[in-house]
């Protein structure tokens, strides 16, 4: 009988789902949860758990998911994934909980005080970012990705979790839209299936690949379906005649060992079909067999065990036990001619290796064997990562490598020392040089392959000894991100570019600058109080990132100047007609454009918005326009009209009337008595009693702007008007 704490109820509310509720929604109980954990787990654990059940189902209560269940029911389903791999009561914890902060309100510091800091931070890398505002989508899923792989590299059940809780949330998602869905499955194929099965999370990975390929290509998948299940009926057969043989084969060689059969998942077989260009009658490699036995020796023998009996495949065998995978995969592989001449494929792996193959990283959470070996590869896949993230200027551009290094079909390659490194396929000699040495990668000049000169451009092979050439005056170059295919080797190689333009940006500025201050007739040194205070004023940390703008065009030296020296008289200004000289006080020398939009005149209250080739587009503050742009402070200046404008300024307005004869004729007379000219008009007649007419006049400011509407206003005819904007 599951353990419960002796203040609590003794039998602990039930949580099903309606009637109606989502696929895969089946019912479930808290009893159910304590039931698998008392399997592994001491008595104060799973009273642990017990109590996270409590807080979560109080911090969710009267919430419901889209298919009508409660909401708790979520978090421990998620909850009941991991307890699946044995995993301890800080993680369930944590699963349970996962949402309360983002969802409820509920404050870190209260998961601190009931759970202890270890579950607060589990949770609290689980969580999403909700307090910061983002461009895009993208950027947002590329930041929360960005933090997510952060916690992941201080405590790797964070991802844990977040992969439980995609694949709950995969299981029932048939209840949200169809975008949406699409949306969520093409995430969970390009990210969470790549990073389950880096983390050797095997089957968790193909399960979120083939419910994702059901939602992205439905009818490539039901068409694939039925395809596998003919051949399922016919091959069944086929799979028991080559079980028997096998076991029967090991049996008297003396290696007793299970034996297994399986048929690839559709997602596989569809990516293999795409991959090589084969119909689905041409992939014949459908067939895998397991032979799990009891220590590494056993798996080479069982190997030639299997040669003896099938023809093997020449250049399909592949040693994982000598050379595990990034994700601590081990086994054996090999393809051999089977019966009727069907390819199979055979791994061959102990009940070590298979728990690892099964669990991946979870495996040292689930039988404490004290081998950390894979769990320390996973930490420095991450590392890498972490190092990767660092180079990237912004979150897509990590995300971008992110994907690179999800993707690895690996070759295997030997440094002049004799250590082997792992790189994806298609990886070259720059790809190889940066991962031995960031700054072996920037000075590498040329390699030599099994001691024969290469260009860098050169892909390695499986088994490549590999020795860089390097040079005091090399240096990456634009060319270099063709030819790499690692994450870690293009973020390193942009960032370096990336900084030698900053260097040439900010001698560009500082020329730039120098000649605006000098068309204001100032020759002397700027002093760093003015300096201080227009970092201030911009929001900016350092005076060279101020040159660097001004040299990459993104700030325009002329307003800078203005803005350092706001002090010195500005030119004369000269009346004109046309919006075209100099009206905005601090932007002379400075291209000036007045926006559409909103159609900014003398007297409105304007923002300046800094354009790269553009100058600066002038807009009204309550422009519609503005709160998207204020998404940029760093190119909003402050600038206001000068004194005495003269001239005339476009502005539109709308003037609703009455359907009646002349009236056109009566507003068009109002105008022009209040000397305003009318530059355009369009008549957008709505029915038979009112008609609206958008006119765009000429005015001299705010002011003339205003008598005009009084004067219009006052017609008979006239039953509304306003000023347009947007």
């Amino acid at each position: 009988m599951p353990f419960y704490p002796s203040e609590q109820a003794a039998t602990p509310p039930q949580i099903r789902p309606p009637e109606g509720a989502a696929p895969g929604a089946v019912s479930f109980h808290i009893s159910d949860l304590l039931a698998l954990l008392d399997g592994y787990l001491g008595r104060e654990e799973v009273a642990m758990v017990y109590r996270a059940y409590l807080f979560g189902a109080e911090a969710h209560e009267g919430q419901k998911r889209r298919s009508g269940e409660p909401y708790i029911y979520h978090p421990l389903e998620v909850a009941r994934l991991l307890a699946g791999l044995r995993l301890d009561a800080t993680c369930l914890t944590a699963a349970i909980l996962h949402d309360v902060i983002e969802d409820t309100g509920r404050r870190k510091d209260e998961i601190i005080i009931q759970f202890g800091q270890e579950a607060a931070d589990l949770v609290d890398g689980v969580s999403k970012i909700g307090q910061i505002e983002f461009e895009n989508k993208e950027e947002e899923q590329a930041e929360n990705f960005r933090k997510m792989l952060l916690a992941m590299a201080r405590d790797i059940r964070v991802v844990l979790i977040k992969l439980a809780d995609r694949l709950h949330n995969m299981r029932t998602i048939r209840v949200l839209s169809p975008v949406r869905q699409k949306a969520i499955a093409r995430e969970t194929l390009d990210i969470y299936a790549p990073i389950a099965n880096r983390l050797g999370l095997h089957n968790w990975s193909v399960e979120l690949e083939d419910l994702a390929f059901a939602i992205l290509y439905p009818l490539r998948y039901r068409i694939l379906q039925e395809a596998v299940r003919k051949r399922h009926g016919n091959r069944k057969a086929l799979v028991d005649k080559v079980r028997v043989a096998i076991v029967e084969q090991l049996r008297r060689e003396g290696l007793p060992g299970e034996v297994s059969g399986r048929e690839k998942n559709l997602y596989g077989i569809y990516s293999k079909m795409r991959q090589k260009g084969l119909s689905f009658e041409q992939v014949y490699d459908l067939l895998a067999f397991r032979i799990v036995v009891d220590k590494a020796d056993t798996c080479y023998r069982a190997l030639g065990v299997i040669h003896n009996l099938y023809k093997p495949i020449p250049g399909r065998f592949k040693d994982y036990i000598a050379i595990p995978k990034t994700n601590g995969y081990q086994s054996l592989h090999t393809v051999v001619f089977g019966p009727f001449a069907v390819l199979i494929e055979v791994q061959i792996r102990t009940e070590d290796m298979h728990r690892v193959a099964e669990n991946g990283v979870a495996a040292h959470w689930l039988y404490k064997t004290g081998d950390v070996g894979m769990q320390k590869r996973a930490l420095q896949w991450l590392q890498g990562l972490m190092e990767t993230q660092q180079q990237a200027g912004n979150p897509q551009e990590f995300l971008e490598h992110l994907k690179i290094d999800l993707f690895p079909d690996e070759v295997y390659v030997f440094t002049p020392n004799g250590d082997i490194k792992k790189l994806p396929r298609g990886a070259t000699v720059i790809d190889f040089a940066y991962e031995v040495h960031t700054d072996i990668g920037k000075r590498c000049a040329g390699a030599r392959i099994n001691h024969q000169l290469v260009p860098m451009r050169t892909v390695l092979r499986n088994g490549d000894h590999v020795e860089v050439i390097t040079s005091a005056y090399s240096a990456p170059h634009p060319s270099w991100l063709n030819s790499v295919v690692t994450g870690k080797a293009r973020a390193h190689i942009r960032n370096y570019l990336k900084n030698l333009r900053r260097d040439e940006a900010i001698s560009l500025g500082e020329r730039f600058l120098a000649k605006a201050l000098q068309s204001l007739g100032y020759t002397g040194e700027v002093s760093e109080e003015a300096k201080n205070a227009l970092l201030s004023t911009l929001h900016m940390k350092a005076w060279p990132d101020v040159l660097a703008d001004i040299g990459l065009g993104t700030r325009i030296a002329a307003v800078v100047a203005r803005q350092l020296l706001p002090d010195v008289p500005a030119p004369s200004l000269v009346p004109s007609r046309a919006p075209g000289t100099i009206a905005i006080r601090g932007t002379e020398g400075a291209v000036v454009n007045y926006a559409k939009c909103c159609r900014p005149i003398p007297g409105d209250p304007v923002l300046g918005f800094l354009t790269a080739g553009r100058g600066i587009t002038v807009h009204t503050e309550d422009c519609p326009n503005v709160a998207e742009y204020r998404k940029h402070p760093e190119k909003w200046i402050d600038i206001q009209w000068e004194n005495g404008i003269d001239g005339f300024w476009p502005v539109a307005i709308r003037v609703e009337v009455k359907n009646r004869r002349g009236v056109l004729a009566t507003v068009a007379a109002a105008m022009s008595e209040m000397d305003a000219n009318i530059d355009t008009v369009s008549i957008d007649e709505r029915d038979g009693q009112d008609t609206a007419m958008d006119f765009v006049i000429e005015v001299h400011n705010r002011v003339h702007l205003a008598r005009i509407i009084r004067r219009i206003r006052s017609q008979e005819a006239v039953v509304r008007i306003n000023r347009k904007r947007g």
